[in-house]
């Protein structure tokens, strides 16, 4: 047996009846005199001693890993844009969208500086360069528990400091440089479907396609795609955007409407956005394509060139709403500048020209 002052290992009920009292190969719960069990209290530190003298330890990492979630949207921004571009009921993208890879590269440097864990360079002469051009650094190597988050930020960890650009374009492959073409990030759409399988969006089938046979991903739970629509709607028409709290976007979340726009933009720039407007009639639809135009122009530079609804009046409190999310977070302007520069990338997309 463990001795009084030692580690012991916790167990989920007390001892079993019937056993034999001198039976000391089980190790079970403390319960107190009234007969209820200690399990229910919880430690403050990483080692914590109990009423009868025993240590029992925990990974704090736990519980700050539980509090970082809390303030994440459920679904990243590269499953948001995935998610507008597949078919619902075939499961799988458009074969002739070239654009979508190249986006869902920037969406994670994006999702990367919006989590904390890049930023700019803190080096004034930064300014003369354009802002695709400046160099970003790891600031925070903490895991995200998102597996192609993580895998890129070790990637960027390990490796020497490079420009926005330069790693949209080594992530997904844009390179002739041999030393550095393990840098691009494999399977990427694959991946974020089965990641949306595993939260319970999507499912999985096989689908023949004459001459071989590829796994599709077909609309599970169209709650998520739904809410998607509809917050893409309410950007690109609505005078007054407004953006209820709900499961996918909870109100705590970080940069709610920041989030939002660059979530439009980049779907833009892949060539989904239209998914989720063609229930809207065709005058609508060129003016929200307008909006969406005005608005990678004055998000694509820093600091953001916010306008009050812009020429059409459409998001007439964005420019607010967001400049208000800026200032709550005004240590972090270096990783506000990724997110501009990344969509300033986007606008050299030949789809966008």
């Amino acid at each position: 047996m463990a001795s009084a002052g030692g580690l012991t290992r916790r167990r989920g009920g007390g001892r079993v009846a019937g056993a034999e009292d001198n039976d000391d190969s089980r190790v079970s719960s403390p319960v107190s005199r009234n007969g209820s069990s200690l399990d229910n209290r919880v430690p403050e530190t990483s080692f914590t001693s109990s009423e009868n003298g025993h240590k029992i330890a925990f990974d704090p990492r736990d519980i700050s890993e539980t509090e970082e979630r809390s303030k994440q949207p459920k679904l990243t921004l590269m499953e948001e844009v995935l998610l507008l571009g597949l078919k619902d009921k075939q499961g799988y993208l458009s074969f002739w969208n070239e654009n979508i890879s190249y986006a869902l590269r920037g969406c994670i440097v994006i999702e990367l500086a919006l989590r904390g864990r890049i930023s700019m360079q803190k080096d004034s002469s930064r300014r003369r360069f354009p802002l695709a051009d400046r160099v970003i650094e790891v600031v925070d190597d903490t895991l995200t528990g998102e597996v192609l988050l993580d895998e890129a930020l070790k990637i960027m960890k390990s490796s020497e400091k490079m420009s926005v650009n330069s790693w949209i374009d080594l992530l997904s492959g844009e390179t002739w440089n041999l030393m550095k073409i393990g840098y691009q990030l494999k399977q990427v759409r694959e991946r974020l479907a089965k990641g949306l399988v595993d939260k319970g969006i999507l499912r999985t089938e096989k689908r023949n396609f004459l001459l071989f046979d590829m796994a599709t991903h077909p609309v599970a739970d169209g709650g998520a795609k739904d809410d998607l629509h509809r917050r893409v709607r309410n950007v690109c028409s609505s005078r007054t955007v407004i953006l209820p709290a709900n499961a996918w976007l909870p109100e705590d979340v970080e940069f709610r409407y920041l989030r939002t726009i660059t979530m439009v933009c980049a779907a833009y720039a892949a060539n989904v956005l239209e998914n989720a407007l063609v229930t809207m009639s065709h005058e609508a639809r060129e003016r929200a394509f307008a909006q969406v135009d005005e608005l990678l122009a004055e998000y694509s530079q820093w600091p953001f060139a916010r306008r009050a609804g812009g020429s059409q009046a459409i998001g007439a409190n964005l420019a607010q709403a967001i400049n208000d999310e800026v200032n709550k977070s005004k240590d972090r302007e270096l990783q506000m500048e990724i997110v501009a520069a990344c969509l300033s990338v986007f606008t050299r997309l030949d789809s966008l020209l």
